[in-house]
């Protein structure tokens, strides 16, 4: 008996163990608003671990090129960033922004369920708009959010980590959301119980922090705000093509036509990538 408890008490320490190293990693994934195309798959997965994955049409899209694409990816090992694509404040104004964020946050599920991810998945809903959300903006998030979790699935934003102007002082839509959701919202779906907190995959392209378009990249809990770092599943660290704006401080590695290439593969439109840096191998936990 002793010996039995022994040894069980030695695999648990093993994965603990495991568990903890793999905490303290940087995995790295790539993003993209349309598939890469099926024989991309195994040289991207010599360098990334993990991949995003659109649930809907991508931004200015008329398809989505991601549809049915699922099992194979998981075949070829890579994780996900499932992504769901909000609307814009054009598209909200003038609305009832708390029911389009109720219908769109079930739609968003559906959608996952069809794709055959697991019922918990995490899903991100693609916030484009950067600084402080607008009135309709926030009532459309923490909407959708509520509709995502009500049926079971987990919820998360893309959005800005970039601290922008705002009178006085700065702000950025990563840190407004995390703000507003501390603010009571009366009662929620979970009748009374706290809701789990949004998961952030966050865009912060400007260096520092960001080495730019490179493979070598830090972990984000130790570059990124304080602020947002603690809440933050993912860090998009650089984007194609890249945004002058903000990456003129960054290395001189981008493409000279500013794009950011996959390892291995020769440049074309179906090879520039946005890079992600994650501590886990599948930060929507979608296999």
């Amino acid at each position: 008996m002793t010996r039995r408890l022994t040894g069980a008490l030695a695999a648990l320490m093993l994965v603990a163990i495991a568990v903890a190293a793999e905490a303290q990693q940087s995995y790295l994934g790539f993003d993209r608003n349309d598939y890469p195309g099926d024989a991309a798959l195994p040289v991207l997965r010599k360098s990334f671990h993990y991949t995003s994955y659109w649930l809907n049409n991508p931004p200015g899209g008329k398809q989505n090129s991601w549809t049915g694409k699922r099992a194979l990816l998981k075949e070829q090992g890579f994780g996900f960033l499932v992504l769901f694509n909000g609307r814009t404040y054009a598209e909200l104004k003038r609305t009832d922004a708390v029911a389009v964020g109720t219908a769109d946050g079930n739609a968003a599920v559906a959608a996952a369920a069809r794709e055959g991810f697991p019922a918990h998945v995490i899903i991100f809903l693609d916030q484009e708009e950067g600084g402080r959300l607008l009135p309709e903006q926030a009532a459309y998030l923490f909407a959708w959010a509520d509709a995502v979790r009500a049926s079971g699935a987990r919820a998360g934003v893309y959005c800005s980590g970039i601290e922008v102007l705002e009178g006085k002082g700065t702000i950025s839509t990563a840190r407004d959301i995390l703000e507003r959701e501390q603010r009571p919202r009366g009662k929620n779906l979970s009748e009374g119980k706290s809701a789990e907190r949004l998961r952030l995959w966050i865009a912060d392209d400007q260096c520092p922090p960001s080495p730019g378009c490179t493979l070598a990249v830090p972990r984000s809990g130790s570059v990124l705000s304080p602020a947002v770092a603690g809440s933050v599943v993912a860090w998009q660290y650089a984007q194609s093509p890249r945004r002058s704006q903000f990456s003129a401080a960054c290395p001189a590695n981008y493409a000279p036509d500013g794009n950011c290439y996959a390892p291995g593969l020769a440049p074309s439109a179906n090879t520039f990538i946005d890079l992600n840096t994650a501590d886990s191998t599948d930060p929507s936990e979608g296999r």
